[in-house]
């Protein structure tokens, strides 16, 4: 009974927690592009992981955590902070959308490499064609801007392993606590200039927007992954990362204004269905294996 449970759980987890993440990320990102004037890529990323740091830090104060089961938290900090401040800075120089769908490479080569089932790799490839409509209609690229957000892919692949070993190491939101405390120091230094740097009368509403930014897009969805990633294969979760691209296409027309032409809106499209396949096929799996499962004669 535990075992239908936990994998009906996982299923749910499958179709709602990517979602919720992806949209509460691309949202934070969506918030936190509009402090790129004002603080730059990195003092973006640095309030943003300052303020996600402060929110997890209970979840480890007064805990004894040996280094050996730290390792692959720390890890994740150093994915998280190449991944956010590159990200930021491709951002910066060629848009939410195509940075966003540009890092979404990463997790394309991670569920094209380690799925084992055919399912995953078409869902995977078909989510990858979105992306190329996503972006078909982009001329004149920024060659840096485009180098960024391939960097921003190669920290996303990164995430997905370092947050998988994570998950199995440290229970609950703990690994991305240590990530985020990690990621913060790592940036806290820029941060400080950037705000000695701002005038007073800014101070305020970037602090406001930066709390935000650092809830919808660290604090929450990063401590989700870790339970999807306790839950189900990488190779889902990757191809379930196609999401991101869609979300910042949409948050960068819901808050930059950034508007969406047709191949776009295909490209969401068929996002939309491919991650729909995957979850589908992953819950038809589970429904098989429980239905051996109880027909076993070692079944109690």
């Amino acid at each position: 009974m535990r075992d239908e449970t936990t994998r009906g759980r996982g299923g749910t987890l499958a179709a709602v927690g990517p979602v919720v993440s992806a949209v509460s990320v691309q949202t934070g990102a969506g918030f936190g592009a509009t402090l790129l004037p004002l603080l730059g890529p990195v003092g973006v990323v640095g309030l943003r992981q300052l303020f996600a740091a402060l929110v997890l830090l209970p979840a480890i104060v007064g805990r004894r955590i040996g280094l050996r089961t730290m390792q692959p938290a720390l890890l994740l900090g150093l994915a998280l902070l190449v991944m956010n401040v590159t990200i930021y800075a491709s951002i910066e120089r060629i848009g939410l959308g195509l940075a966003v769908t540009l890092e979404f490479l990463g997790p394309l080569a991670v569920a094209l490499f380690t799925s084992r089932r055919i399912l995953d790799v078409v869902c995977g490839l078909a989510a990858g064609a979105g992306v190329v409509l996503l972006t078909g209609s982009v001329v004149a690229l920024d060659p840096i801007g485009v180098a960024l957000g391939l960097l921003a892919g190669a920290a996303w692949a990164a995430y997905i392993v370092l947050g998988a070993r994570t998950a199995t190491r440290l229970p609950g939101v703990q690994g991305t606590a240590v990530a985020s405390v990690v990621a913060s120091l790592g940036t806290l230094p820029f941060l400080a200039v950037a705000l000695a740097n701002l005038a007073p009368q800014h101070l305020p509403l970037v602090l406001g927007i930066g709390l935000a930014v650092g809830v919808l897009s660290s604090a929450l969805p990063y401590s989700l992954d870790l339970v999807v990633l306790r839950r189900i294969p990488r190779s889902l979760f990757s191809v379930l990362q196609s999401l991101h691209p869609a979300a910042a296409a949409l948050a960068g027309f819901v808050i930059l204004h950034q508007v969406l032409s047709v191949p776009e809106l295909v490209g969401l499209a068929a996002i939309s269905l491919a991650n729909a396949a995957a979850v589908l096929g992953s819950a038809r799996r589970d429904a098989v294996a429980r239905r051996l499962a109880a027909a076993s004669p070692s079944a109690p």
